[in-house]
């Protein structure tokens, strides 16, 4: 029998040497990078037994043939890294969607399969992200064309010069009636299935975000001469803040951040007399998070009457959660099942993926893989042969025993 864990190993070490200069992984979108990996997954496509095109927005899709007029279950990930990034993040979802196709052969489904390399998910050489399935889903803004990246190219050049069509992007959008679901394997990024020993487990919603700016505003003053009882500290409200999310996060069973700080006027020997801030909420229900960002004023302005000092908050952005659909879910645990012959754990994501947007035009689902340490976006991402073998072993069993609705 053949080793699909082996093949995808040796796969993803092939594609990760299509990179940037430097440590670990970095392929940004639209570049000669981008382009070089395509010729990659094409190969892994037609391997697969799909026929390969390139869509407006930069989106490579292998497509087999089901029966005329049948749906499609489409299975995808992204291409693209983060700056020194793994060789695992996005792109092992679309090596083990290709090698599933792989292992089913000729076997005849009852509806058509699409494996789908986007473009574009980490959002780092433009200020956006999840150009490819905005546009199946008919939600891509076409302003993001104009956006530009630290050389001055906008989206819209780069993506044309790559073959791509900004304006063809509009008809991209899919009929949901046609798309029977969404599937994306993606290594899990964080210690949880690690920790339970098991090397697959079943997302069950992709979490909501949403992020608030924060400015605090004390006095300036000398290090040496202002008693600590007179101080108007902007960093000491800063550090009971970042304590009191932390907290409060915890105690609401979701997860915050605040991930920057920047103080002045960031002296030695002078009090701070302002910080600006930001603090990023994730959950898996849209209630909890609420809950916590509502909070985030009545705690500010306790902080900021014990240290005297005044505190402004705004949300900047909120991003709601997505649930994977329980049917499909059901679907790919029974596969894990059958597979590893042990029940796969049910965990929510709390990073955000090209499923995130597909799920604005199909029903969704994800399996994670276990990640050693738990680490990503990092040189050091690893997924072993073992377990990407029986991630192909059971997308593959998903596909076999997937049934259309009535």
């Amino acid at each position: 029998m053949q080793d699909w864990g082996a093949v995808a190993q040796e796969r993803l070490e092939t594609i990760a040497k299509v990179s940037e200069p430097g440590p670990g992984v970095t392929r940004l979108p639209f570049g000669p990078e981008h382009e070089a990996a395509l010729e990659i997954i094409t190969d892994w496509m037609q391997k697969a037994r799909c026929k390969v095109t390139l869509d407006a927005a930069g989106t490579l899709i292998g497509r087999r043939e089901g029966p005329e007029g049948a749906p499609t279950l489409l299975i995808g990930s992204h291409q693209d890294s983060v700056r020194a990034g793994g060789a695992f993040d996005g792109i092992m979802g679309v090596a083990l969607g290709c090698l599933a196709l792989e292992a089913i052969g000729d076997r005849a489904l009852p509806f058509s399969v699409e494996v789908l390399a986007f473009a574009d998910e980490e959002g780092v050489r433009f200020p956006t992200a999840l150009i490819g399935p905005r546009a199946l889903a008919g939600t891509l803004d076409p302003s993001v064309f104009a956006m530009v990246d630290k050389t001055g190219v906008s989206l819209g050049a780069a993506l044309e010069a790559f073959g791509g069509d900004p304006e063809g992007t509009a008809a991209l959008a899919r009929d949901p009636v046609s798309v029977a679901g969404y599937v994306e394997l993606h290594i899990e990024q964080g210690p949880v299935l690690e920790g339970e020993d098991k090397p697959l487990g079943v997302v069950t919603a992709i979490s909501g975000i949403e992020r608030h700016r924060v400015t605090i505003t004390g006095e300036a003053g000398h290090a040496g001469t202002v008693p600590m009882e007179m101080r108007h500290d902007a960093l000491l409200a800063a550090s009971d803040l970042v304590r009191g999310v932390h907290d409060m996060a915890r105690d609401h069973g979701i997860r915050a951040t605040v991930g920057q700080l920047d103080v002045s006027p960031n002296v030695v020997n002078a009090i701070p007399a302002r910080v600006d801030l930001t603090i990023e909420i994730r959950a898996a229900e849209d209630p909890a998070r609420a809950a916590m960002g509502a909070a985030l004023g009545p705690l500010c302005a306790l902080i900021a009457e014990a240290t005297a000092t005044q505190i402004e908050i705004e949300k900047t952005y909120a991003q709601p959660a997505q649930a994977c659909d329980a049917a499909l879910r059901e679907g790919l645990a029974a596969a894990v099942r059958n597979v590893t012959g042990e029940a796969a754990p049910e965990l929510p994501s709390g990073a955000t993926h090209d499923a995130s947007a597909m799920a604005d035009l199909c029903p969704i689902t994800m399996l994670f893989l276990r990640c050693k340490g738990g680490i990503s976006h990092n040189p050091a991402e690893y997924a072993s042969a073992g377990d990407m073998g029986q991630a192909v072993s059971a997308l593959a069993a998903f596909l076999s025993d997937f049934r259309l609705k009535a």
